[in-house]
């Protein structure tokens, strides 16, 4: 019968080569699975943080009697509607994503 070839023992060098391959791809393992980590983390905090998809809402506003839209915009996180009444120019801003009224402001000549 043969016997098998055992692998030589290696010398003291190679033995302290070998752990601190070791310990260095230890370090570069834990560092890696560190980033995936934090990774994912930013990527579920993002998700679960989000404000989730803007939900249709139907809205009718009461305008003046008489009063006509002249243009509409947006302004940021604002809708901003220009409205002419009867002579009077009027800006009535909303909330883009509740359609609330923010505000109103008008333009009237002096006396």
């Amino acid at each position: 019968m043969t016997e098998e070839a055992a692998p030589p023992e290696p010398t003291p060098e190679q033995a302290a080569l070998f752990a601190r391959v070791r310990r260095l791809m230890l370090i570069a393992g834990l560092t890696t699975a560190l980033a995936v980590a934090a990774v994912l983390i930013a990527i579920g905090y993002r998700l679960f943080r989000s404000e989730g998809s803007v939900v249709a809402t139907d809205t009718t506003s009461m305008l003046p009697k008489g009063a006509r839209i002249v243009s509409t915009g947006i302004a940021g996180d604002r809708l901003v509607v220009t409205l002419d009444v009867g002579g009077v120019t009027e800006i009535r801003t909303f909330d883009a994503k509740t359609l609330k009224p923010a505000g109103k402001l008008k333009f009237v000549n002096e006396p």
